[in-house]
C-alpha cells in the first residue's frame, strides 16, 4: 500500500541544481523540513551556502551549500563528491536550474504590415548567440545533471528525478521562442527518460509552473519604474481563473509529492501549477 504521508522522505537525499533561486530556495526548504538532507547547488557558493545554512538554521535539517555549473561536467562531478561525501549517496535529483535572456527575447508579440520596415524587433532580430545559451542552460542544464547524478541511482536501482519546465511548454508565449521552445524539450526529455529508467526504478516526472514573478520574467510583467503591471502582466493575469501569480510555496506540495512514494505508480508526468492557466480558453 502506498504511504499516506511525506514520512518516507526523511533522511533521503535530495539534489537541487539552481537551488539558491526563488523557486530552488522555496522547494529546499520544503524538503529539509520533510527531513530530507538537501544539497542546494548554485553558480554563487556564497549565495548557495548562506542559503543552506538559513534553511538548516530553521528546519534542524542537514543542508549543504555549494557551487556547481550545470553546463560543465567536471563542476557537477565535484559537487557530487561534496555531496555523497558529507550528505550520503543521492535519492532525489530537482533540475532547478534555468532561466530566459533578454536578448532572446522579441521586442514585438506579433508582426503585421505595418512592421514591415522594422523586422529587426521581431523574429528576425534575435540574437541566436542568446537562443542557444537559453537552450543550453534549461535543456542541456538538465541533461548533464541526470547524466551525473543518476547513475549510482540506476546501479542501486532506485531514485527519483524531477524537471522543472513551465507554461510556455505547452502554450507558448508570445516574446519568448527560446524559452518556450527549450521547456517544451524538458516535456520530451522527461518522457524519454522516464521510459529509460523505468527498469531500474527511477521515476522521471516534471513540474510545470504557470506565472510566477522572478528575475528572469520581471521585466516583462512589472514596470521597473512604479511596480504596477504591464499590459502583458495584466493579460496573464486575466488569462489565469485564479487570478494571480503563483507563490514559490504553491510548487512545494506538488514536488514533495512526485518525490515521494505517494506518487510511486507516477512517472513520464508533467504537472501543471498554474493556477487554471492551461484550462482557460479565454471566454
Amino acid at each position: 500500500m502506498p504511504a499516506l504521508s511525506f514520512g518516507d522522505l526523511k533522511g533521503k537525499v535530495c539534489v537541487i541544481t539552481g537551488g539558491s533561486g526563488v523557486i530552488g530556495s522555496a522547494l529546499a526548504e520544503a524538503f529539509a523540513a520533510a527531513g530530507v538532507k538537501t544539497a542546494i547547488c548554485g553558480r554563487d557558493a556564497k549565495k548557495a551556502s548562506a542559503r543552506a545554512k538559513a534553511i538548516a538554521d530553521r528546519t534542524g535539517t542537514q543542508v549543504l551549500g555549494l557551487s556547481a555549473d550545470v553546463l560543465d561536467r567536471p563542476s557537477l562531478l565535484n559537487a557530487k563528491q561534496a555531496i555523497t561525501e558529507q550528505l550520503g549517496p543521492v535519492d532525489i535529483l530537482i533540475n532547478g536550474a534555468g532561466g530566459n535572456d533578454p536578448a532572446a527575447t522579441t521586442k514585438k508579440e506579433t508582426i503585421g504590415p505595418e512592421d514591415i520596415g522594422d523586422l529587426q524587433s521581431a523574429f528576425f532580430g534575435l540574437d541566436i548567440k542568446a537562443f542557444s545559451r537559453v537552450f543550453d542552460l534549461n535543456l542541456q542544464g538538465t541533461v548533464l545533471p541526470t547524466m551525473v547524478f543518476c547513475q549510482e541511482m540506476a546501479t542501486r536501482s532506485r531514485g527519483v528525478v524531477l524537471n522543472i519546465s513551465s507554461m510556455n511548454s505547452f502554450r507558448p508565449l508570445t516574446k519568448i521562442p527560446a524559452y518556450s521552445a527549450a521547456k517544451a524539450s524538458v516535456n520530451n526529455l522527461t518522457l524519454w527518460l522516464a521510459v529509460h529508467f523505468a527498469k531500474v526504478n527511477i521515476r522521471v516526472n516534471a513540474i510545470a509552473p504557470g506565472f510566477f514573478l522572478s528575475d528572469q520574467n520581471r521585466f516583462l510583467l512589472t514596470d521597473e519604474k512604479t511596480g504596477e503591471l504591464t499590459a502583458r502582466g495584466k493579460k496573464i493575469i486575466n488569462a489565469t481563473p485564479l487570478g494571480s501569480f503563483g507563490q514559490p510555496a504553491d510548487l512545494q506540495g506538488a514536488a514533495l509529492f512526485l518525490c515521494s512514494d505517494m506518487s510511486r505508480f507516477i512517472t513520464g508526468t508533467i504537472l501543471p501549477v498554474d493556477g487554471g492557466f492551461n484550462a482557460y480558453s479565454g471566454v
